[in-house]
């Protein structure tokens, strides 16, 4: 379908083209052009000249930046979408670390106290003020991280 209406376009403008044009001069001595000969006067026709080489400097000039600004646009989008991708990406790994984090918050309240070993292997339990540091300091790096 699109084809058939592309050659009845070209059709209908190369018979366009191909029409004469007509001068005439009126009763009061101005002279007009058209492309139809008036039915009172004797037109005179003019032979026009086609260029038949093809678009011309400044058509090719204009469908050259036409086609460097789609190009230009078309990197933009690509560009856009490669960015768009990698926020994505990046938000599923935070979500993930964020899941972690939570699941390592909740298992610290579970916990009564906190330890360290020492050289010899052996537990050394930590005192209450050092037991609350260390969930405060964890619980400020999950709401850093995850912003909860």
């Amino acid at each position: 379908m699109v084809k058939r209406m592309f050659f009845v376009v070209l059709f209908l403008s190369s018979a366009s083209l191909n029409a004469g044009v007509y001068r005439w001069v009126d009763a009061e001595g101005r002279t007009h052009f058209g492309d139809r000969p008036p039915a009172q006067i004797a037109p005179t026709e003019l032979v026009t000249k086609s260029d038949s080489s093809g678009p011309n400097s400044t058509d090719r000039n204009r469908q050259q930046k036409i086609n460097a600004f789609l190009e230009q646009k078309k990197k933009e989008r690509e560009a856009q979408q490669a960015a768009s991708a990698k926020a994505d990406q990046q938000a599923v790994k935070l979500a993930a670390r964020c899941r972690k984090l939570n699941a390592r918050l909740k298992y610290m309240d579970s916990i009564s106290t906190f330890y360290n070993l020492n050289d010899q292997g052996e537990r050394v339990f930590v005192s209450e003020s050092e037991n609350k540091q260390i969930r405060e300091r964890f619980q400020n790096k999950v709401q850093g991280i995850c912003g909860r």
